[in-house]
């Protein structure tokens, strides 16, 4: 991972092989950035996406193989329980032109991942609600 500051924003590149959520959660440590927005593109040929089931208040994980362009990247960064707390959406396009998206728990970089990290000032935590079964602002 590469990056250059311009005041509160971080432009990131990500290499082959490197990890999307444990490269921006490093960002974040290391810079002490503990709220923020995330956006995104780039490539990966394996990804792990989610979809939250309202009945249920459970996570159904999909893992994705195979040359994908991520085609939009969007999230932010929060504080829970003192750690960095990242929320993130993927949209991740095959060879078919299919787009696939969800909430991203891991992606590959395969080729280079460009990514724009807006830190703000300031700090909102989260905490668990247990009426909607995930972890919400909390103000």
């Amino acid at each position: 991972m590469e990056f250059k500051k311009f005041g509160h924003k971080y432009v990131v590149r990500l290499e082959k092989g490197e990890e999307v959520v444990e490269s921006i959660k490093k960002l974040c440590r290391e810079e002490g950035i503990k709220l923020g927005t995330i956006s995104g593109l780039g490539a990966t040929n394996r990804a792990v996406i989610g979809l939250f089931e309202t009945s249920s208040k459970e996570y159904h994980s999909k893992e994705l193989t195979g040359d994908m362009e991520i085609t939009s990247l969007i999230g932010n960064i929060s504080q829970m329980d003192g750690e960095v707390y990242l929320h993130i959406h993927i949209n991740l396009a095959n060879e078919e032109n299919n787009v696939f998206g969800g909430h991203l728990n891991l992606a590959v970089i395969s080729a280079t991942g460009e990514i724009v990290v807006d830190a703000i000032e300031g700090t909102v935590d989260r905490e668990f609600n247990e009426k909607v079964g995930l972890n919400l602002f909390k103000f």
